[in-house]
């Protein structure tokens, strides 16, 4: 150690490095005197960083898993109790949690207080400007070399309650009161919900005439390298056809942001119970979102890990898998599935492939065709004893967007024992569903890339 002043460096010779769990977050103490006080602090050493979709801990992927933290208990209210965060941090050891997620406070005051505030300095200091004339807008999104055009615009509430606008998912009643919450306290909407529509040639030659053009904006995200591209469609007459052309098509379709969508009508219909001279065409009639041809959006696989094999070998398991499938060794090189109905297991250091008999699926119904209802009878609930997605603490759940790599990892690592890859479901699968009144079942889309919030912001007034 040395030192010049107050300032001063210390060195560790080989120094044991802080790892999460189910590692060990080693500390070291320092001690530090001076006259008769003493001062210690510990402290530990890792490193951080981001490496493309991955985040690293030392060198090593790190997979987040852990609760939210409230400073909310039922006898103290909410407020700081450092015995009641002893014991939930004893619980969160006992989960095998590895981090907490410290800044879910969806029903804290001083969030939508501060919302409100960073809302009213941004149109303030002219980073939001009001359009004076209403607008279409494309927003371009390109993820790996692919690009898709939606455009933002506004939808009416009154379309999502008569079914107009369709969901392929349920909602729960607090995520939408959160979501209520914020565009009540903004009076407006700050992000947009992501919709589908049937293809449309005559739409994709408006979107194309603009996008020739210069953009408003145009940036990479530095995070994921996604890249995030706007125009603005002013000329009245292509307005004008795409309102007529909207106004023709049967339905739009939810592809993420259900509960976005539901507090937006939800806000919509409270606004217009509380206008004795409501007439309907209000602007807290409609919420935005943008629009996107359903043939340029691809799904991206949500994959399962499950912790154990119910109690069976590895070896009788692969024998149960073979009543309901057709199963092939790959090895240790990874394997995608190649087509519906296909399936891939990594377990014991090796990929298999798994094929759906003929028989054990009805390709006319439109939920049982669906491989994620074909993985949780036969293999899920038939085999490993797990009868609730949304419940049973064995199953866990991964976007592809991680890539197989992830499912390998965390079986490796003994976290997991088996891993099963599916075969992303098609939009033909999810508006089939929306059309049919149905509902996908949990944990079965996953879309990239996500909207970004402000770029386009619609007041309620």
């Amino acid at each position: 150690a040395c030192a010049d002043g107050a300032a001063g460096t210390v060195q560790v010779e080989n120094a044991r490095l802080w790892q999460p769990r189910p590692g060990t977050p080693y500390l070291y103490t320092a001690l530090v005197k001076f006259g008769k006080d003493e001062y210690r602090q510990k402290f530990g050493f890792r490193s951080v960083e981001v490496s493309g979709h991955k985040f690293l801990i030392n060198g090593a992927p790190f997979y987040f898993k852990g609760p939210c933290k409230h400073e909310d208990s039922a006898f103290r209210g909410r407020g700081y109790d450092a015995c009641v965060t002893v014991t939930d941090l004893k619980l969160y050891e006992w989960l095998n949690a590895n981090c907490l997620r410290m800044s879910h406070y969806p029903y804290a005051e001083e969030v939508y207080d501060r919302a409100v505030e960073n809302f009213r300095l941004w149109r303030e200091r002219g980073w939001l400007q009001q359009d004076e004339e209403e607008h279409y807008y494309v927003y371009a999104q390109t993820m790996d070399g692919r690009t898709q055009y939606g455009l933002a615009m506004c939808c009416h509430f009154e379309d999502y309650r008569s079914g107009a606008i369709k969901k392929h998912e349920l909602t729960r009643p607090d995520k939408e009161e959160d979501r209520m919450k914020h565009v009540r306290v903004n009076n407006a909407n700050i992000e947009p919900v992501f919709f589908a529509y049937p293809d449309n040639s005559e739409l994709d030659a408006i979107v194309m005439k603009y996008t020739a053009r210069e953009p408003e904006y145009n940036f990479v995200a530095k995070l994921d390298g996604f890249g995030h591209t706007f125009w603005i469609i002013d000329e009245d007459k292509d307005i004008a056809r795409i309102t007529e052309l909207f106004g023709e098509m049967p339905a739009l379709y939810i592809a993420d942001g259900h509960h976005r969508s539901a507090a937006a009508a939800l806000v919509g219909a409270e606004k217009a119970k509380q206008n004795p001279d409501h007439k309907g065409d209000e602007e807290y009639n409609y919420f935005m979102a943008v629009c996107f041809p359903a043939n340029q959006l691809t799904i991206i696989d949500y994959n399962r890990v499950v912790k154990d094999l119910n109690g069976l070998t590895e070896e009788q398991f692969v024998e149960r898998l073979t009543k309901n499938f057709v199963v092939e060794e790959k090895g240790s090189a990874i394997y995608k599935p190649g087509a519906l109905h296909n399936f891939s297991l990594y377990l014991g250091g090796k990929w298999y492939s798994l094929t759906a008999k003929p028989g054990t699926y009805d390709d006319n119904d439109p939920i049982g065709v669906l491989d994620v209802t074909i993985s949780s009878n036969l293999i899920l609930d038939e085999i490993l004893g797990i009868k609730d997605l949304r419940s049973d603490k064995r199953i866990d759940f991964v976007g592809g967007i991680r890539g197989l790599g992830e499912l390998k990892r965390r079986v490796d690592s003994g976290e997991m024992k088996v891993a099963l890859a599916l075969y992303p479901v098609t939009m033909k699968q999810l508006m089939d569903i929306a059309d049919t009144g149905n509902i996908m079942p949990p944990k079965t889309t996953w879309f990239e890339p996500k909207l970004r919030s402000g770029l386009v912001i619609h007041k309620l007034d």
